[in-house]
This record gives C-alpha cells, sequence and structure tokens, in this order.
C-alpha cells in the first residue's frame, strides 16, 4: 500500500502482533517449511495454469509435484546456506531480496540439469516450468515481505522471545548492552544481569560471591544461557570467570567487547556476534534424544513392573508403621531441588541437615527393606521421577542434599555432577562404586566416573550402563 509506513504498520498491526508469541529460534524453520510448501504449490499452480491456458486441458499433474519437491529441496539447501532463515536476515530486508533471487537463479539451473539428468523434459512443458519459476519468485518475494514486516513489528511489541539469558560483565560492558533490540537480534531475552566488581582490589572473592550468586539466580529465572560482557583483553579476568562458571551446565557465551566492536565498524566484514566458551554438556538433539529414551524406557518398565510394584506396597504396609514411599529433596539438573520416590525401607524418615547414610547391618532398616535394598527394588519408584522429568534412568545417583553440601565444600569438582540430570543408575554404580561411601577417596572416585560419563555420553553408553546394571543387580555389591 503506498504511503503506508512502517510506523502505520506498528500502530495498524501493533495489537494484533503483540497478541501471538513466539519463539524466536521456532521462526526460521517454520519459514523454511512455509517456503517449501509455496515451491510445491506454485509448482502444481503453474503446470495447471500453463496448460489451461494454452491447451484448454488438465494436466496430468504428478511430475509437476515432483518438480516442487525437488525445487524444494534445492531451494531450502541454498536458503540455508545463505542464512536466508536467520530471523537477523529480516532486519535487512533489500539485502534480503537479492539473496531470494540469487538463491532461486541457483534452485533454476538445478532443477534445469535435474531434469536434463532424469529426462523428464519430454513429460513436462518448459513454458510451465517457466511459470512454475514466475509464480515461486513472486510468492517467495511476497511472502518474505510480509513475513519480515510481521518480525520486525515482533521485535518492536516484544511479541518475539528469544533465549532467556543471564548476562553478566563489569559495569562499562554492560552499559553499552541496554538496548533490547540488539539482544533479540542475538536471539536472547535478558531475564537478568550481575555486575562484576570493577576494583582489581576486589576482583578475587567479591567476584566469586557475584559469580554463585548470578548461578543461583540462573536457576531461578530458568536461564536457557550465559551472556558475558567483558573485555577481552584482560585474559586474567576471562580465565577466573570462565572457571567459576564451570559450575553450571548452561552454555556460556562472550560478546564482542567495545575495542572489537570499532575496529568492525566501517568495514565490509559482518561483526562478530557471540563467541562460545563453554557449550553445555548434551547438545539440544542429544538431550531430545536422552528423553526419547527415557519416556521410552520408564514408561515400558512401569508397565511390566505394575504388580510388583502393587505387592510391594502392600507388603511394606503389612511389614512396619508408615508411608509407603519415602520422599527425600535431592538436587537435580543445575542444582534444583525436586522430592525423589523410593519404597521405605527403613524406620525414619530422615530429610534434614543431617542424614546419616545407610552402613551394613544398619539397625534403622526394616527386614523387608533389608530385601528391597539389596535387591534394589525400593529405587524403582524413581520410574515416576523419570516421567516427570527430574531425573533420567541413566546419570550421575542423586545424594542427600545434606551430603551435597558436606561432599560439595571437600571435593572441588562435585558440583559438575549436576550438569546433567541425575540417574536411576550410572557410570560410577556399574563399575562397583555404589552403596556407602564410608572414605573422601570413594566419593572422589565416584565423581571422577560421573564426570567421565557427562562428558563421554552417548544414547549407546546409557543402553550398555543398563544392561551392566542388570548384572551388578545380580551381584548384589555394596547393597544394604
Amino acid at each position: 500500500m503506498i504511503g503506508f509506513s512502517h510506523r502505520d504498520a506498528v500502530s495498524f498491526l501493533g495489537p494484533f502482533v503483540r497478541r501471538l508469541r513466539w519463539s524466536y529460534d521456532a521462526i526460521g524453520p517454520l519459514v523454511a517449511l512455509s517456503d517449501g510448501l509455496l515451491t510445491i504449490l506454485t509448482s502444481v499452480l503453474g503446470g495447471l495454469l500453463y496448460h489451461l491456458a494454452a491447451f484448454g486441458t488438465f494436466p496430468e499433474l504428478d511430475p509437476y509435484f515432483a518438480i516442487g519437491i525437488l525445487a524444494m529441496l534445492a531451494y531450502q539447501l541454498i536458503a540455508w546456506n545463505a542464512g536466508l532463515y536467520r530471523v537477523t536476515a529480516w532486519l535487512e530486508p533489500q539485502r534480503n531480496y537479492g539473496l531470494i533471487l540469487a538463491s532461486w537463479f541457483g534452485t533454476f539451473l538445478l532443477l534445469s540439469l535435474f531434469l536434463f539428468l532424469l529426462k523428464l523434459g519430454s513429460e513436462v512443458s518448459r513454458g510451465a516450468v517457466v511459470t512454475f519459476a514466475g509464480l515461486a519468485l513472486s510468492a517467495l518475494v511476497g511472502w518474505r515481505m510480509a513475513v519480515g514486516r510481521w518480525v520486525r513489528i515482533g521485535f518492536e511489541v516484544g511479541s518475539i522471545r528469544g533465549r532467556r539469558a543471564m548476562l553478566i560483565g563489569t559495569p562499562g560492558e554492560l552499559a553499552t548492552v541496554k538496548s533490547r533490540q540488539r539482544l533479540l537480534a542475538l536471539g536472547l531475552t535478558e531475564v537478568d544481569r550481575h555486575a562484576l566488581p570493577h576494583e582489581e582490589a576486589e576482583f578475587g572473592c567479591r567476584c566469586r560471591e557475584v559469580l554463585e550468586l548470578a548461578i543461583k539466580r540462573s536457576r531461578e529465572c530458568q536461564a536457557d544461557e550465559v551472556i558475558l560482557a567483558l573485555p577481552w583483553g584482560n585474559i586474567e579476568q576471562l580465565t577466573f570467570v570462565r572457571e567459576c562458571l564451570r559450575a553450571s551446565p548452561l552454555p556460556v557465551r562472550l560478546l564482542p567487547d567495545h575495542f572489537v566492536r570499532t575496529i568492525w565498524q566501517g568495514t565490509r566484514s559482518a561483526a562478530p556476534t557471540l563467541v562460545d566458551i563453554q557449550r553445555a554438556p548434551l547438545s539440544r538433539f542429544e538431550q531430545a534424544t536422552k528423553r526419547m529414551l527415557d519416556i521410552a524406557g520408564a514408561g515400558a518398565a512401569l508397565l511390566f513392573f505394575l504388580p510388583l510394584l502393587l505387592v510391594v506396597a502392600v507388603l511394606i504396609k503389612l511389614d512396619s508403621a508408615g508411608p509407603v514411599i519415602f520422599r527425600q529433596r535431592r538436587k537435580g539438573f543445575n542444582g534444583r531441588v525436586f522430592d525423589i520416590f523410593k519404597f521405605r525401607t527403613m524406620r525414619v524418615m530422615e530429610n534434614g541437615q543431617k542424614i546419616m547414610q545407610a552402613r551394613r547391618r544398619d539397625p534403622r532398616v526394616t527386614r523387608l527393606g533389608r530385601f528391597l535394598r539389596a535387591s534394589s527394588i525400593d529405587e524403582l519408584p524413581q520410574l515416576l521421577n523419570v516421567l516427570k522429568g527430574d531425573m533420567s534412568l541413566v546419570g550421575p545417583r542423586p545424594h542427600a542434599i545434606a551430603h551435597d553440601d558436606q561432599y560439595g565444600a571437600l571435593i572441588g569438582e562435585y558440583a559438575l555432577r549436576h550438569n546433567v540430570k541425575p540417574g536411576i543408575t550410572g557410570w560410577a554404580q556399574v563399575n562397583g562404586f555404589r552403596g556407602e561411601t564410608r572414605h573422601l577417596e570413594l566419593m572422589r572416585k565416584r565423581v571422577e566416573l560421573d564426570l567421565w560419563y557427562i562428558d563421554n555420553w552417548t544414547a549407546a553408553l546409557d543402553l550398555q550402563i543398563l544392561l551392566r546394571t542388570v548384572v551388578e543387580l545380580l551381584r548384589r555389591r555394596n547393597a544394604y
């Protein structure tokens, strides 16, 4: 519409767009999907319109459907590599349209090559293919204009949400990160920020206190990642901050500082965005894979063991007074507290600041409890924890919070165990480190094995641990 400016669009469409809530990371894949559907639709439509106009007949549409799929695959490949599906591309519409034209021209050349190599030229009309090319280019450009305007309005009215980011940095560098638009252009939405002390004398202990508070707040705010705004020239500070943040499982990325941004101003090269300092222990794909295995495995196990669970529940009520299920607070992923479920095997229900580990011939254990603990049947209710998402089938075994506090003060890398979800069984348990840890060195070895598991996780390793767990249950080592 002539004279319909961006400001007018914000005023007219803003209230509607504000009601739509979209994740920043979902926009690119959704637009790619819509581009693919447009390509197939215009291919079929181009063949139909050309044959109706030229011959007055309805053509066989299957070849044009196949051509649309070929064109879709070629265009998606080229467009992804050209960066057309990065959300920041919509902030530069003129450059965007040039990339669409170049990508579609490359697609048309590849499509012509496909038709020649597959000898399909005799089955489709060249006029229909040319009609398809024009329709598709118009549709792709028009759709991109509409989506681009919606994205820019969404940025302004706040309907597009980025990944939840915790900002940590020096006061000077944090002051340059005030613009919400700048963070959204990086796919981020700020949930909290923490300024490090700028005085050299306060750098040590005071800096560590700020970082520990930031890690705690990142759990409360459910942050997705940590963004650092620090001077790149201060290597000592960068190293110190990175080491302290190892206790968090969140990915850590570094913003370009003022000096780096100044160098890039006026150059033709794209300015640097974020530098990865620490990756998450598991990628999103790996997390999704592990979660699917957990849901499938825990669901199947619950169905299989349901009769046994019911029998055990009745026996516990007959054996001693008290509830069937024992709940105790444990720390899970990123140190978040949850209630773990176990069949009650003791006459006490310890869940405080001081908890004594079970020992051999422990008088607190009931008669039935000895059998349940030796066979690990008492752990079966934790399948519910897995389905809830608090735990995984395989991972570092969660300890009582009192023990976490105790060993966390004695073992430097103990907190890194919380960088993945805790498990019903784990690498340490199948290697003989199960049950009571009477000596500190035993816990050190358990932590070492847990960290090895985190660093070397694969789905195949989880399956191996589950199989070895069955063997360990038959051996009943350290189970009392």
